[in-house]
């Protein structure tokens, strides 16, 4: 529960129909489970004390007698266990019977959720034994001298997590065109419970799976979905036990059908409600629904869960190149606009050899293509000064080349000297202003070109870089029209792997895979040997962890903390503990120049060029990123601060 983290589990036990004593064991053994893997919310089927398949059982008063009294047991097995349990059960109140799911913690049955949408067709006739639930909580006499609210509209909220609400439905419910959930989620509750049986026809697992995942990212939340399997009654139908968990459209779980698997995971309900309240248009409604408080001890979650080591880049096969193609069609797409309401022929672009220029290239080559004009009208500069090394030079002309772009070359380095002497900067001295001076008379270059042919600059810097500062102010940082301004440098990389894939050109693949294969550099410092002198990630950090720690900073607002807790995980083994990519002490150092750079270089991005958003993070400070310039960096330091010396003990 630590960070926001709770631990929940879907389980199906294998039951006997109409034997609630028999199923009552086999409950608490899975509660049993359930507790020594450190679940917080344990969720069971459709009435699994009974059986789904009991049929005209379910009119007989001593099976509803039974199962209220292993009911009682079950509850009172929950005492002194760190959980909140659903039980699936049938209830008999106010001369109805009520199909319901049981919420039971601390030895106590805090309350009852019956079944609002009751199916009558095809292959289900549950109106012949079930009333449609109420919705306003109503107290109820469950056994003598215990009295427990029934309705839909509870919601079960632990005291030691204020702001975790959990709300419940049954099978049909999400099926309908209405479902209960929806109500729940707008009266504030993040974790949504299923208790489940749904029978298997062909086909239908599929569909079930995206109503879960579906319902999970409309109402952006957790959702767990527990369904009945092997023990039911196979006289007509067969149950699989597909037991789900989702958290905002992401299936984090899911059991092998036909096994009655348990499947446990972790919810980050931190990360809900920070994404809840950057949509304005998600808005919690009072109501009439009712908060039952129970004790739940907060403990550390330990992580199960994926946690995506380079959250921006999809994952490999089918899924990663249709992102990437995607995400060039945007790119592309936007610059043909520019193009078009400018109605300007002509793009004028600076090529370095490295992968943003590659890339913003390869976009401005596609943008071209898709208004039918000829690829002379990029006019592709190529720029060297005291730190380019022939590598990149070689793959910039030939880059260029290739692609049919118009070659253009302008030596900066007699200019540069020239602005020096007149500024008194000596050359030997390689400082700040001696690498600034070059990135801004390249960008003077690329800025009277476009003057004099009626052209456009074509922005290069990507969104990693942007983040940092690191770019120079009114140098690469400037252009008329950045169409890598949101797209990270861990992406940038598997854009240009990628192009190289489908350009069916083998010479144009070689360039890429070279350009690929290059250290980032900006190439201001001088060659030593012949090669780049100047790494980027040897001054500034490692990018995958820049993006990483962007990611969770701007798309979910998790402090410096938690990201770093992500990150160890991540980073550091996680799932695979053979698997250790950085030292939780390097993370720190990293996350710490992240933090320090971020707030102090806001004011490079409070004044970015147009530039198309690409991805769910983005800076422009015309949309995603409203920062002030001068905001103060010292409460994300302090953490960082605190999280140093709790590594130090």
């Amino acid at each position: 529960m630590k960070d926001g983290f709770i631990r929940v589990a879907a389980v199906t036990p294998k039951i006997r129909v109409a034997d609630p004593a028999y199923n009552r064991d086999r409950i608490i053994e899975k509660i049993g489970e359930a507790e020594e893997k450190r679940a917080s919310v344990v969720v069971f089927p459709e009435l699994c004390l009974t059986g789904y398949t009991c049929g005209d059982l379910f009119f007989m008063e001593s099976l509803l007698e039974q199962a209220k009294q292993e009911l009682i047991k079950i509850a009172e097995d929950t005492a002194g266990k760190n959980m909140l349990v659903f039980v699936g059960l049938p209830v008999a109140s106010r001369g109805n019977l009520y199909n319901a799911a049981a919420a039971l913690a601390n030895g106590k049955i805090l309350g009852l959720v019956p079944k609002c949408c009751i199916p009558n067709y095809n292959e289900f006739y549950e109106a012949r034994h079930f009333t449609e639930g109420m919705q306003q909580p109503v107290e109820i006499i469950f056994a003598e001298g215990m009295q427990v609210p029934m309705g839909s509209e509870l919601l079960f909220c632990p005291d030691s997590m204020p702001e975790l609400k959990i709300g419940a439905e049954i099978c049909e419910d999400i099926w309908g065109p209405s479902p209960p959930s929806i109500s729940h989620a707008l009266a504030g509750a993040n974790l949504i419970v299923n208790l489940s049986a749904s029978n298997e026809v062909t086909g239908k697992d599929h569909y079930r799976k995206n109503l879960v995942e579906g319902q999970s990212a409309r109402l952006i939340c957790g959702y767990v979905y527990a369904s009945a399997g092997d023990g039911e009654s196979t006289q007509d139908v067969v149950f699989s036990g597909h037991n789900m968990i989702a958290e905002n459209g992401l299936m984090l779980a899911e059991a092998q059908r036909f096994c009655n698997q348990s499947v446990y995971a972790e919810i980050d309900i931190q990360r809900l409600n920070g994404q809840r309240r950057r949509m304005n248009t998600f808005q919690v409604e009072e109501g009439s629904y009712r908060e039952i408080t129970f004790h739940l001890k907060k403990e550390k979650t330990e992580l199960t869960r994926f946690v995506a080591p380079m959250p921006f880049v999809p994952k490999a096969g089918a899924e990663r190149k249709k992102r990437c193609e995607d995400l060039l069609s945007i790119q592309s797409m936007g610059l043909k606009k520019r193009l078009e309401h400018t109605n300007c022929g002509c793009a004028v672009i600076g090529i370095s050899g490295g992968l943003d220029s590659t890339l913003a290239l390869l976009v401005t080559v596609r943008a071209f293509d898709l208004l039918g004009l000829d690829r002379k009208g990029i006019k592709a500069v190529t720029m060297p000064g005291f730190g380019t090394t022939d590598r990149t030079y070689d793959n910039a002309v030939q880059l260029i080349r290739c692609l049919g772009a118009d070659f253009m070359e302008v030596d900066i380095q007699n200019a540069v000297r020239v602005h020096f002497a007149d500024i008194g900067q000596a050359e030997s001295v390689h400082d700040v202003t001696y690498e600034n001076g070059q990135a801004r008379e390249r960008t003077q270059i690329l800025m009277d070109i476009a003057n004099k042919e009626n052209g456009m600059v074509i922005g290069t810097g990507d969104l990693s870089e942007l983040a940092l500062g690191w770019a120079t102010y009114n140098g690469d940082h400037m252009s008329m029209y950045g169409v890598n301004a949101s797209v990270p440098k861990t992406l940038v990389r598997h854009l240009v792997r990628y192009y190289a894939d489908i350009c069916e050109n083998s010479k144009l693949n070689k360039i890429l895979l070279d350009i690929l294969d290059t250290p980032v550099s900006p190439e201001l410092l001088p060659p030593e040997d012949g090669k780049i002198s100047q790494k980027t990630e040897d001054i500034v950090g490692p990018y995958e962890l820049h993006d990483f720690f962007l990611y969770h900073m701007l798309r979910f607002g998790f402090g410096p903390k938690k990201i770093y807790r992500l990150a160890v995980y991540a980073f550091c083994g996680g799932e695979h503990p053979e698997k250790v990519t950085y030292t939780p002490e390097t993370i720190l150092k990293w996350l710490k120049t992240f933090t320090r750079r971020f707030f102090s270089q806001q004011f490079k991005r409070s004044c970015l060029p147009d530039g198309p958003k690409v991805g769910t993070v983005a800076i422009s400070p015309r949309g995603d990123l409203r920062m002030p310039s001068d905001a103060s960096a010292d409460l994300w330091m302090r953490q960082i601060a605190e999280l140093e010396e709790d590594i130090k003990v």
